[in-house]
């Protein structure tokens, strides 16, 4: 931006460049300029009117210094640079940061000052207030909090901790920011201006708060001293120290501060009271010194008394301007509302669409499975009614098919009837035939054991009579008769011999004929034995076929009732049972 002062013939200017909090700036400004005229053109660009709190400063060696307002730019210690680099920055702070500050720039430079000193450990602040200020800087820069935009990582590039506090404590940058957000959470409807102003009288109470420290020696023991200014009065602190001061003045306590070269002298209003005085080693810095001592001195008791008009004016402006934006923020905050309920309202309207056509889908979905369900039916009925019709041929087949079996199965109970009366003939048989058997068995024996008897009565007969005939005979030929021929001895020996063979034969026979009666009994059990098989084996092939039929009975049955069922199983009467074992009884005979 390029400001002209009156409008000369080539008149000399040099360039300067002022930097903000939050911007930076390039003036060309004539060479007769004084330091208020260049502070006031830096105050209307920025818009400021609260002026009296500010100033320009820039570096002169190893130490700062503050633009004076009634001496020309360029005769004073500035910079021989081009462009001349001034930073614009808070020169005195307010006791009260509600109460004094009035305009909304005034706060914002005021809170973008402060918390870069912060942040540069200018001024010191426990952790616990260092997050609670954070979430109010993030507030101010954010907004309210939305968990839908700020994503967790929103806060990574964002300087909102002193490096002191971040090193304090071994906790990661997830965790510093999760703690910041906890806080930032609950600032919802502060809007920017308000969380500044939270911020500010937060860092009003921190004890570096507002004080310029400077390097003194007290008197000539030379000890190492540090002095504070601020809107409370001046402060003795030890070097390592800034918090807690040794000794304080109150501005309302002093009644004169005076300086000679390096030594200053502070007089109180009670005159019982030591006057202190302390030595500093820089010309520069006890002007510097001086300076702010008379500026805040002025604010102190400016303070004190009623505003001037322009300040009416401001504070009046002010409150109107807090009052026209709070109602601002109030019908953005309905309209915000209204907006938030008519996009709910939409958003529910567009799920309810959605859901209508979700359901409107769904229920054609349904339709179409209906018709097709439908269709299937009907080609099911179809079905259904030809393997009815088919059920219903196989029914009456099955029906048929069960007269049949039943006259079979009265046939088969006839057979059956007739086989186990031929059983029980054939079991009266082999009763019979066992008595015979039996009978046969006893005659047979007791005619072995007369056959014995016999043998051995012959042989003993046989015995006697060769003993009588070789001791009687001689005798009873000599003494009885005469002696005969002996054709007539050999005749009679034949006869005797003849007897005794006729009786031999006589047992052969019966030997033989036992034998014979022996070998047809053996043919007629073996015949019998076979029939009784034969008569076994039919049996048997009867009761399978009677199963057989009985099962296929079953199975036509159910098939025409549409079911299937297991095939019963039909035990043996008790009758073929005792057949049985008479049967095994006779093998065993």
């Amino acid at each position: 931006m390029s400001i002209l002062g009156l409008k000369k013939k080539q008149p000399k200017t040099f360039k300067v460049k002022v930097i903000t909090m939050d911007a930076e700036m390039e003036f060309s400004c004539e060479v007769k300029w004084k330091g208020k005229d260049l502070f006031d053109l830096v105050c209307r660009t920025v818009g400021l009117r609260e002026t009296w709190f500010f100033g320009l400063r820039y570096t002169v060696k190893d130490t700062y210094a503050w633009l004076k307002p009634e001496k020309r730019v360029l005769d004073q210690e500035v910079p021989k640079d081009s462009p001349i680099t001034f930073h614009f920055l808070a020169k005195f702070f307010p006791e009260k940061v509600e109460e004094e500050l009035v305009q909304e720039i005034t706060q914002h430079l005021f809170f973008l000052q402060v918390k870069k000193q912060i942040l540069d450990e200018e001024i010191f602040c426990s952790p616990e207030a260092s997050v609670l200020l954070a979430s109010y800087a993030v507030q101010a820069k954010y907004g309210d909090y939305d968990p839908n935009f700020h994503k967790p990582g929103f806060l990574a590039q964002d300087e909102l901790l002193p490096k002191r506090v971040l090193m304090q404590y071994q906790m990661t940058p997830d965790m510093w920011e999760e703690k910041i957000t906890a806080w930032y959470a609950e600032h919802r409807g502060i809007a920017r201006d308000e969380a500044e102003m939270e911020y500010l009288k937060i860092a009003q109470d921190l004890e570096m708060y507002g004080v310029s420290y400077f390097a003194i020696t007290q008197n000539k023991r030379d000890t190492d001293l540090l002095l504070g200014v601020d809107a409370q009065g001046l402060h003795i602190y030890n070097p390592n120290n800034k918090l807690n001061p040794n000794k304080s003045f109150p501005w309302s306590g002093i009644r004169n501060i005076s300086y000679s070269e390096k030594e200053f002298t502070i007089k109180p209003l009670d005159k019982k009271t030591d006057v202190f005085k302390f030595y500093s080693s820089q010309l520069r810095v006890n002007k510097l010194i001086l300076q702010l001592c008379i500026g805040n001195h002025d604010l102190f008791m400016r303070r004190r008394k009623v505003d001037s008009i322009e300040v009416q004016q401001m504070k009046a402006q002010a409150k109107e301007e807090k009052a026209r934006k709070k109602m601002e923020r109030q019908i953005l905050a309905r309209e915000k509302q209204m907006r938030e309920d008519a996009e709910r309202a939409k958003e529910e309207m567009e799920r309810r669409l959605f859901q209508l056509q979700d359901e409107a889908r769904l229920a054609n979905e349904a339709l179409l499975r209906s018709e097709e369900t439908a269709d299937l039916l009907a080609e099911k009925a179809q079905i259904a009614e030809e393997e009815a019709k088919l059920l219903a041929h196989k029914a009456a087949e099955a029906e048929q098919e069960r007269q049949r079996l039943e006259v079979t199965a009265m046939k088969t109970k006839e057979e059956k009837r007739l086989m186990e009366q031929k059983m029980r003939e054939a079991e009266q048989l082999a009763v019979k035939l066992v008595e015979q058997s039996e009978r046969r068995l006893k005659e047979a024996d007791h005619l072995k054991q007369d056959l014995t008897e016999a043998k051995d009565a012959e042989r003993r007969a046989k015995q006697k009579l060769l003993e009588i005939t070789k001791t009687t005979y001689p005798i009873i030929a000599a003494y009885s008769a005469p002696p005969a021929p002996p054709e007539a001895a050999d005749f009679a020996y034949e006869a005797t011999a003849t007897r005794l063979d006729f009786k031999d034969s006589d047992m052969k026979r019966l030997s033989m004929e036992i034998e014979r009666e022996r070998l047809e009994y053996m043919e007629k059990s073996k015949h019998l034995q076979d029939q009784l098989k034969e008569l076994k084996s039919e049996i048997e092939s009867l009761k399978l076929e009677e199963q057989q039929q009985q099962a296929g009975l079953y199975g036509l049955h159910n098939e025409a009732r549409g079911y299937a069922q297991e095939p019963v199983y039909v035990p043996h009467s008790n009758r073929n049972s005792a057949y049985m074992s008479q049967m095994a009884y006779f093998e065993e005979v």
